[in-house]
């Protein structure tokens, strides 16, 4: 029969020190995607969306935080509302960062997720430092919408190709459409318009 422990050679064992300071290689290379899953998805398949995916991801992470340092910095008349406005964006982004990086994990890959990664492989142009205008925070938002919308329309079709049936699902129907009301949100404050007195039909016409 196997000998027994003692209490005390468990005790040596065993302490409540934590232990801190670890280090070891990395479980996966970042570019490789598990092997043999079963989610009959060919292994070159999920390697060039999760690819793709870690783009998306990347640039809507920025689009992300870009809404919150609009959320901090917009000021002027229409402060309250885009205050609000920037805030409900950037709590939508979120949910879609989630998922993207959710998905990335579920096809085997290994998603993006430190600032200084996503500052090196985002599409979107690194805005200023400085505070701006509201016209001019509205424009860089659109701009990077049209980034993202435009891959998302690519990424699409390319799934539905690769016979990737949830990438198409969660680009159409999470990252896709919430993109495209944002626009609209967006870009409506860009119209100019009266605010109090409509605008005689003549001196539109002469303006």
């Amino acid at each position: 029969m196997p000998k027994k422990s003692s209490f005390n050679e468990r005790q040596s064992n065993i302490s409540a020190q934590p232990r801190i300071h670890q280090s070891a290689p990395p479980i996966q290379a970042y570019g490789t995607v598990s092997h043999a899953l079963p989610l009959v998805l060919e292994e070159p398949v999920r390697l060039e969306m999760t690819e793709q995916l870690n783009l998306l991801l990347a640039d809507s992470m920025t689009l992300r935080d870009l809404y919150k340092k609009s959320h901090w910095q917009v000021a002027g008349p229409t402060f309250y509302q885009l205050h609000l406005l920037f805030d409900k964006h950037f709590s939508e982004q979120v949910e879609i960062v989630d998922l993207i990086g959710e998905r990335i994990q579920l096809l085997g890959g290994v998603s993006l997720a430190m600032a200084h990664d996503i500052a090196e492989t985002t599409r979107i142009p690194r805005p200023p430092r400085d505070r701006e205008e509201v016209p001019v925070q509205i424009s860089r938002l659109l701009d990077a919408h049209q980034i993202i919308i435009g891959h998302c329309r690519e990424l699409a079709e390319r799934a539905n190709v690769l016979g990737d049936a949830g990438t198409n699902d969660l680009v159409v129907s999470d990252v896709l459409r919430t993109n495209e009301l944002q626009v609209w949100f967006l870009s409506e404050h860009l119209v100019k318009v009266p605010l109090a007195v409509a605008e005689d039909s003549e001196m539109r016409k002469a303006g």
